[in-house]
């Protein structure tokens, strides 16, 4: 048998790793389905329920729900009895059937700890293109908020800063710079625009030819063309709900959220305390008001979104009660 030679080509990689939404519905045939077959079931945390063949593992989670698979067969197993028994569509191997664009040059940009009471506001950002953009998605780069596993970040984090003609940056607002800015625009979807715009400008200086930008429509895109400089305004930019389906929108959300648990990690360890994420786990009303305690009100600006309405619960006469919320989706349009 002939040896391969060094320049022949290599096929692509097998995935290991698949991500999906399921109805209730699905989620039910699909457990009965691997019941018929032979898979063995064990609980695990936060599973509607969790299911073993050979090497292969899938987990069906309770919000969503969400299916992972994950392990040698991945691939097979989705494109063989995932997709055409349970969801009835094909589409894994069909990515630059269903959705083209995402195999064009093009910045992706998305933000983490929006939503989080304690840490900063982190948007990053992503340059990719057709030769690596089957790279990132082989490696398994999802959208950050699929992957529950802060190793598992940082594991994609250094695999996308790695990869050849990926290009990343990213700004982080710390709290003390997020309050400050928020008060300056009185509004986060303003305080978005800015924060996207900068990060594509920065980007466009790492590719000046990139010709669009894709981003995740927390609001009107005209926010962010209004905080374009001279040197962004001949870019495309897109807007549209769900962005982070888009390889290049994911490997920034996943950078984003590295910068964000990279920052609480270290905060943490600077105060002595486990900073909760989130804002409505009653855990990060009882950090805050230790960390009141012991270092005043002011404490806050340092590690928290003083605008949240959690500040006002942890320090009524220090900070005041906020009426309205925090972020708004923008309106449909008539």
């Amino acid at each position: 048998m002939p040896k391969k030679t060094t320049d022949e080509p290599e096929g692509p990689k097998p995935i290991t790793l698949h991500t999906c939404a399921l109805t209730g519905a699905q989620a039910v045939k699909l457990r009965a389905l691997l019941a018929e077959r032979g898979w063995k079931f064990e609980e695990r945390p936060y599973t509607i329920y969790f299911a073993q063949k050979d090497r292969l593992t899938v987990a069906v989670y309770e919000k969503g729900p969400k299916c992972v698979v994950q392990g040698r067969g991945t691939q097979e197993f989705v494109q063989f009895t995932l997709e055409p028994e349970i969801l009835g569509e094909a589409k894994l191997g069909y990515e630059e059937v269903h959705n083209p664009e995402m195999f064009t040059p093009h910045f992706g940009v998305d933000e983490s700890g929006k939503g989080d009471f304690f840490g900063p506001l982190v948007i990053a950002g992503a340059y990719t293109d057709e030769t690596n953009t089957r790279t990132l998605m082989e490696a398994g780069v999802t959208d950050s908020k699929r992957i529950g596993s802060d190793v598992r970040i940082r594991e994609l984090g250094k695999k996308i800063r790695e990869t050849d003609g990926v290009f990343v940056t990213s700004i982080t607002l710390g709290p003390e710079k997020y309050n400050e800015l928020y008060k300056k625009f009185g509004n986060l979807n303003k305080l978005l625009g800015w924060g996207h715009a900068k990060v594509i400008q920065n980007l466009l200086d790492l590719r000046p030819d990139c010709p669009r930008a894709l981003s995740d429509k927390f609001a009107s895109a005209s926010l962010i063309k209004r905080a374009f400089s001279e040197k962004a305004k001949h870019i495309q930019l897109d807007a549209r709900t769900k962005a982070e389906s888009d390889v290049a929108v994911a490997a920034a959300s996943i950078i984003a959220r590295e910068r964000f648990i990279n920052w609480m990690r270290d905060t943490s360890r600077e105060m002595g305390v486990d900073l909760p994420r989130g804002s409505s786990d009653p855990r990060v009303k009882i950090v805050g008001r230790e960390l009141v305690a012991k270092l005043g009100p002011d404490v806050l600006r340092r590690v928290g979104k003083v605008h949240f309405k959690t500040a006002h619960e942890i320090a009524p006469d220090h900070y005041a009660h906020v009426a309205k919320p925090f972020f708004r989706r923008p309106k449909k349009a008539e």
